[in-house]
């Protein structure tokens, strides 16, 4: 354990899709510096991300990125205690430029090496901003590749109480945006127009898993949007745009809040939080407030620029296996399918 009156230093690193990242965080909550080269302008011509050209992107501008990071924190590679890396989940190749990349940092500057899981990380973007949030609290994780209810026990131990059985919320997103000619990145997007749409407009099925009522289900929503596409198509109905996207978007997000506020009550845990690239959307975060606020629920959520993907949330989360002893050794590798909590803290 290091001494409890030392700074500690930490240089981040995260590789696991189309972002280039990396951040130095101090003692766990406090942003020296926070980089992120984003990929998204290469890959929406191709309406998603195209992995050998995220890693190649990766391989180009990993060093730089870095090195920005050092500067804009004012520190050098002899002063960072230790080197936090995303190791999975995600795109492989993606990955392993990331890996490889901390592997040789930390082989060469003689600092610890620590692999930080990617949702891990997400959830850990809430200690940045509320320096009065600790753990147990229950956290909705909604991204393009997951959907989960996590119940954080302790700083690195988490236990998955639901999760999506077939596609999660922010793919979901992806795929209607496709089908309503939106294109890539679709959340956003669909945030955007939605504002503009009536969401009663179409009463899209919210789903509920019966064995298990805090598992979710979008791929029958996804599906029911693109039946009433083609319907309209079929009839010679011109589709209001707007109406899809917010009818949609309000039955993801009721079914999101519903679940997670359900879940906190049964558990009996007071304090709730959202995180991942889904926490961006304004009306989550906006239904999500309310909801706590009715139910006298404490509700943590991470600016935006903390629920797409960053370093610095990796950062906080590498602090916080540093401060509980993990190292890992230069056999360190990339997981693609890497499950929350997998590995033995």
């Amino acid at each position: 354990m290091e001494e409890k009156n030392k700074d500690v230093l930490i240089l981040a690193i995260e590789t696991s899709c189309d972002e280039t990242a990396a951040a130095v965080v101090k003692n766990g909550r406090e942003i020296l510096s926070n980089v992120i080269y984003t990929q998204i302008r290469l890959h929406t011509v191709f309406g998603g991300v195209v992995p050998e050209i995220a890693s190649r992107k990766h391989i180009e501008k990993i060093n730089p990125v870095i090195e920005t990071a050092l500067k804009e924190a004012g520190v050098t590679l002899e002063e960072i205690d230790a080197v936090a890396v995303t190791y999975g989940p995600g795109l492989i190749g993606a990955l392993l430029v990331g890996v490889a990349e901390a592997k040789a940092i930390a082989y060469a500057a003689g600092k610890a090496l620590i692999g930080v899981h990617h949702i891990e990380g997400h959830i850990n973007a809430n200690y940045i901003e509320h320096k009065d949030l600790e753990p147990p609290f229950l956290c909705l994780v909604a991204s393009g590749g997951h959907s989960h209810l996590v119940l954080v026990k302790d700083y690195g131990k988490y236990e998955i109480i639901g999760r999506t059985r077939d596609d999660a919320a922010g793919e979901a997103f992806d795929k209607v945006a496709r089908a309503i000619g939106l294109g890539y990145p679709g959340g956003p997007k669909i945030d955007k127009l939605a504002r503009e749409g009536d969401k009663y407009a179409i009463p899209f099925p919210r789903a509920k898993i019966s064995d298990n009522p805090d598992d979710f289900s979008f791929s029958g929503m996804k599906s029911a949007v693109l039946n009433y596409l083609n319907q309209c198509q079929m009839k010679g109905i011109e589709v209001n745009r707007a109406d899809v996207a917010a009818s949609f978007q309000q039955a993801v997000i009721d079914v999101l809040t519903e679940h997670t506020i359900q879940a906190a009550k049964r558990i009996g845990i007071d304090k709730v939080a959202i995180a991942g690239g889904v926490a961006a959307n304004s009306t989550l975060r906006a239904q999500m407030e309310e909801a706590c606020r009715k139910n006298r629920l404490t509700f943590y959520h991470p600016s935006p620029v903390y629920c797409t993907d960053n370093a610095a949330m990796i950062g906080t989360a590498g602090y916080y296996e540093y401060m509980a002893g993990v190292r890992d050794g230069w056999n360190l590798n990339a997981v693609a399918n890497l499950k929350i909590g997998e590995r033995k803290k």
